[in-house]
């Protein structure tokens, strides 16, 4: 009788198999099973996201037309970077600073030299790329931007993702489209605006998301009609456009990756490469 090992000689041919090959046969053994709602609710860091550059990019756009003052905007940014400031601390009441061991007036000393070190450098931003056209500007600020989304850590383990890449990407863009401001101080307060929208929010949006769940979502929700509200102040085809994408990316993705799931058919058996689970470094002695 035919036996499956290596180490005995049988009057069969090395590729021989018999007719109990296929009893091992397993499908699907490690695929995961979604549900749609799950799936929707982490969508939402995407969405976020997208939400964030175009709030970004609507900030700059009211700037560029003198309809927001850079006075009026670095206030409302200090104020709602003092209420996240609290909100952060409120979700998990501390718990995430104490193990952390990061003092308030850590955080306080690491403000006022970044806020300082960017106002004073504000008018070298300004004249930083004189020597480039306005059309190069705004293509390299979209390709920034881009990028900047491509690489964000939504919370997968993958490759591509990049925290330090994304967000350096986006200050790129940032000082890219504060360079074409009329005046020093709209430069700082984008650069400043920037730093706040796409490193801050960002790590408020995490613990929200593993702290309050709810409060994650109504959060995402309100951020997004914010952003449509925006957007339709600048171009009403852009809003229908912006909104659809919302929708694919948070209710039509996930439904195709729940029907494509069923259509999933990996097979496993004896013909897999072997794993080797038994800890050999006693050999190695």
């Amino acid at each position: 009788r035919w036996q499956k090992v290596l180490y005995e000689r049988q009057p069969f041919p090395d590729n021989y198999v018999d007719q109990r090959f296929l009893e091992e046969l397993r499908k699907n053994v490690h695929a995961r099973q979604y549900r749609y709602w799950a799936v929707v609710f982490q969508s939402g860091a995407v969405v976020q996201q997208l939400c964030s550059v175009c709030v970004f990019v609507l900030t700059w756009w009211y700037m560029d037309a003198g309809m927001l003052s850079p006075q009026g905007l670095f206030g409302a940014a200090l104020v709602s970077s003092l209420l996240g400031y609290v909100l952060f601390d409120a979700v998990d009441g501390g718990a995430g600073r104490w193990e952390s061991g990061r003092t308030r007036w850590a955080d306080l000393k690491s403000t006022l030299v970044f806020a300082a070190f960017t106002y004073g450098f504000s008018p070298v931003l300004k004249t930083l790329t004189e020597s480039i056209s306005t059309d190069t500007i705004y293509a390299m600020s979209a390709l920034m931007l881009l990028g900047h989304l491509i690489f964000f850590d939504y919370g997968a383990n993958a490759a591509i993702v990049s925290s330090t890449l994304s967000l350096n990407m986006a200050i790129f863009a940032s000082v890219c489209l504060a360079s074409r401001l009329p005046r020093s101080l709209h430069a700082f307060v984008m650069v400043t605006f920037a730093m706040q929208i796409f490193a801050l929010w960002p790590m408020l949006q995490k613990k929200l998301k593993a702290r309050t769940p709810r409060c994650y979502v109504g959060v995402t929700v309100l951020f997004a009609l914010a952003a449509l509200a925006g957007l339709a102040t600048v171009s009403s085809v852009g809003t229908v456009l912006f909104a659809s994408l919302l929708l694919t990316i948070s209710c039509l993705c996930p439904y195709c990756l729940i029907r494509l799931q069923l259509l999933k058919d990996n097979i496993h058996g004896p013909w897999d490469e072997a794993e080797i689970k038994e800890d050999l470094s006693r050999f190695l002695m």
